[in-house]
């Protein structure tokens, strides 16, 4: 546990340095996003804030290497190499795109080979666990297009959550810090081996996004941007996969983690389970466009987040803290209910959705705040 706060502080530390220097380049070079009738911001903020979390990422990963417990293990080096290629490959695109808006086509290629190469590494998914107790296994080129389309997937779906300030890293930082949880508590209860690729890539994840939040809370001072949504998407998905692929429900309901295939299936449905709020806004917006006869495509201000802030009337951070308050429970929430599953558990995590819809609904309007840059 020593080693992975050591990587947690090298990574916040060094992505909160590099913020600043972040900010500076972006407003330099003009990758300054104009204000757009979807925006909430009054002032015009620099993007590229995802070379300051890639630099974080970076900087955690070639020390946990150098570890003597981390670092210990080759398959474990080989998957850090990996995702600093395929992370890297991203962040250029998602870079490059913040500066000269690419279409939609070149994005999408650039992700695909991000993808690729963490298939052909061997960060892929070779199984998958059915309601009946049995596992699917997949061929390998079913494993390679399953693997790239949840990698494709969850970095699109980080990006579509970017719509408040400190949102989509936030959430992210919930979600990581929840799948760190259940990783590190699964190798615990079952006595195995703790350095494992999933809980190292959420560690790093969940201190590149603490060291990015000072700079991105509100009011923002730099923006993620596509290059840090999509590399931070990556990252989640990597971590999603390599523990599917490194745990056996099998073992572990023999285990008695928990006598079902709930242990096995959570590296499955946390991911879903954290980025539940943008899924369900991303359809919710599409019926939505769709019904009034428009491009599913359009920009509106009819997002959760604009609901939050424009209708039920919270503040602006207080919108983001009500988005994180949700991903945490949903995310902690299943993390409980699949390891530790009593009556116990199910009435605290009652308890905590009843103050969550409170926390949502019945707070008091407050005065919507100007944005500084």
């Amino acid at each position: 546990m020593r080693e992975y706060l050591l990587v947690l502080f090298v990574a916040a530390g060094t992505t909160y340095l590099l913020g600043g220097l972040a900010r500076r380049f972006a407003a330099r070079i003009g990758a300054v996003r104009e204000i757009r009738d979807r925006d909430i911001n009054s002032v015009p903020i620099p993007r590229l804030g995802g070379l300051a979390v890639l630099g974080g990422v970076l900087a955690a990963f070639v020390v946990s290497t150098h570890l003597p417990f981390l670092g210990l293990l080759p398959e474990l080096r080989g998957d850090v190499w990996a995702l600093l290629l395929a992370g890297f490959v991203i962040a250029v695109v998602g870079a490059v795109d913040d500066v000269v808006d690419l279409d939609p086509i070149t994005k999408l290629a650039g992700q695909v080979v991000a993808a690729g190469i963490l298939v052909v590494s061997g960060i892929q998914l070779n199984w998958l666990p059915l309601p009946d107790g049995t596992t699917l296994s997949l061929s390998p080129s079913q494993s390679a297009i399953v693997s790239a389309v949840v990698i494709v997937g969850m970095a699109n779906a980080v990006n579509f959550v970017d719509g408040l300030d400190g949102l989509a890293a936030g959430v992210v930082c919930v979600g990581a810090a929840a799948f760190f949880t259940y990783s590190y508590g699964l190798t615990v209860g079952l006595s195995l081996n703790r350095a494992t690729t999933a809980t190292l890539v959420t560690v790093v994840v969940a201190g590149a996004c603490l060291g990015f939040l000072p700079h991105n809370f509100f009011p923002a001072r730099v923006f993620l941007g596509d290059s840090g949504a999509y590399l931070l998407g990556l990252m989640l998905a990597a971590s999603t996969i390599s523990l599917t692929g490194w745990l056996d429900p099998s073992v572990t309901a023999a285990a008695s983690v928990r006598q079902s295939l709930l242990p096995a299936l959570l590296p499955l449905v946390l991911p879903i389970a954290v980025m539940a709020l943008p899924f369900i806004d991303l359809m919710l917006a599409v019926i939505r466009r769709t019904r009034a006869g428009r491009s599913p495509f359009d920009a509106d201000k009819k997002h959760l987040h604009h609901r939050l802030h424009l209708e039920l009337g919270h503040s602006h951070p207080g919108a983001v803290l009500v988005m994180y308050l949700w991903a945490g429970v949903l995310s902690f929430g299943m993390v409980a209910v699949g390891l530790w599953t009593s009556w116990v558990t199910a009435a605290v995590v009652g308890v905590v959705v009843v103050v969550a819809i409170l926390c949502t609904a019945v707070l008091p309007r407050r005065r919507k705040l100007p944005h500084p840059l």
